[in-house]
């Protein structure tokens, strides 16, 4: 899965580009021909302590982009990264083939009813809080179990909701600690107890460059590093900002693990 990220703050300057025009699309067509599977557009940051966004900036910024992609490239699977419903089915009807919510359905009460309807594929994060206050949220008294429990309680009301496909996302950096990120991917294998595949979302972020002392500009060798961790503990797909060095590290993780 690809990040293109179309906002004017998100925490990696190299994945912010504008949605629109020749520039953007040269990114799509480089990220498809890298191996991407999946694009996701993302019109608001959720860095820690992000702004907050109205919900008509965001789709302004994620409609456009979603339609020009699909007028280019209609067969490449986008999925739409937001939180809010309306965006959510403002993005479906433009072409998104699944959605990404970072909340779980927590910051919108009407997202599970509103994906159901729309009978596509959910992407459920796990998270605390809002991004504003995520990182004040990160005491836990056994971190696997609480989120092996948040799991089951959102794919219940997923099932209810008659959301068929779900997907879930452990949620790195949000409402974590570094330690807490990283005993997270040694253990990413007790999740599948859950039965649904699991996306891993480390590219580039803090509990990479804070560990090595670096800028997220330098962090691309030890997000290789984590991505081939991750995989071997049970990712079954990565959001990255590199798109060719993941496709790469997959395929030698295939080598091994044929």
């Amino acid at each position: 899965m690809g990040i293109l990220n179309v906002t004017p703050d998100s925490f990696f300057a190299g994945s912010r580009i504008e949605s629109e025009g020749h520039k953007f699309l040269e990114r799509v067509e480089q990220m498809i021909q890298q191996g991407a599977d999946i694009l996701d557009v993302g019109g608001y940051s959720t860095r820690p302590g992000a702004d907050e966004i109205s919900e008509e900036e965001e789709l302004n910024r994620v409609i456009p982009a979603i339609r020009l992609i699909k007028s280019q490239f209609p067969e490449i699977l986008v999925s739409i990264d937001s939180f809010r419903a309306k965006v959510a089915a403002a993005a479906v009807k433009e072409g998104a083939d699944l959605v990404n919510d970072i909340s779980a359905g927590s910051l919108d009460k009407k997202m599970f009813e509103t994906v159901g309807n729309l009978d596509v594929p959910y992407i459920a994060m796990h998270m605390r809080g809002s991004p504003k206050e995520m990182q004040t949220l990160t005491h836990y008294e056994d971190i696997l179990l609480e989120m092996l429990q948040y799991f089951a309680e959102k794919l219940a009301a997923c099932k209810k909701a008659g959301i068929k496909d779900v997907i879930i996302d452990p949620g790195f950096g949000f409402a974590k600690t570094l330690d807490q990120n990283y005993w997270i991917i040694k253990n990413l294998s007790y999740f599948k107890i859950i039965q649904s595949p699991i996306l891993a979302g480390v590219s580039r972020k803090s509990m990479i460059y804070k560990i090595l002392g670096l800028s997220p500009e330098k962090a691309l060798n030890g997000t290789t590093a984590l991505h081939m961790a991750a995989l071997i503990n049970g990712a079954n797909i990565l959001r990255v900002h590199d798109v060719k060095e993941a496709k790469q590290t997959i395929n030698l993780y295939k080598q091994i693990y044929p």
